[in-house]
């Protein structure tokens, strides 16, 4: 079995433009986004390992907030999962499997979480 490190960021809340009904088109709608990386790690984590040796989890929160570009509408949520991605991607060669969760705050009624789970590997 091969080792696996996996970085997670849970719960970001981020305002996008997405959707294709026409209530949705022009204004941004908060989704909750939550990512995981699986990184290929390093033989041994030791106290003066150095950051470089992992990743930071800055990468991936800037994936799904910063690294969205502003005004863009993504029709579907599955394109900003997409984005998300291949931003994770193309900023590590370790990381082998990227998984984006979404969730559309704005459809609830009933504080039920609606939404996508897209898992890509690197190919």
């Amino acid at each position: 079995m091969n080792d696996l490190l996996q970085l997670q960021v849970h719960d970001l809340e981020v305002e996008v433009l997405t959707g294709i009904y026409s209530e949705e088109t022009h204004l941004p709608q908060p989704l909750r986004i939550s990512v995981t990386a699986d990184v290929v790690p390093v033989e041994h984590f030791a106290p003066e390992t150095p950051l470089s040796a992992s990743k930071s989890y800055i990468d991936l929160k800037h994936a799904a907030t910063t690294a969205l570009p502003a005004g863009v509408h993504f029709k579907l949520v599955e394109a900003v999962a997409e984005h998300i991605c291949d931003t994770i991607f193309v900023s590590d060669a370790r990381v082998t499997r990227a998984e984006v969760k979404i969730v559309k705050l704005a459809i609830a009624e009933n504080g039920e979480s609606i939404g996508i789970t897209l898992v890509r590997y690197r190919r």
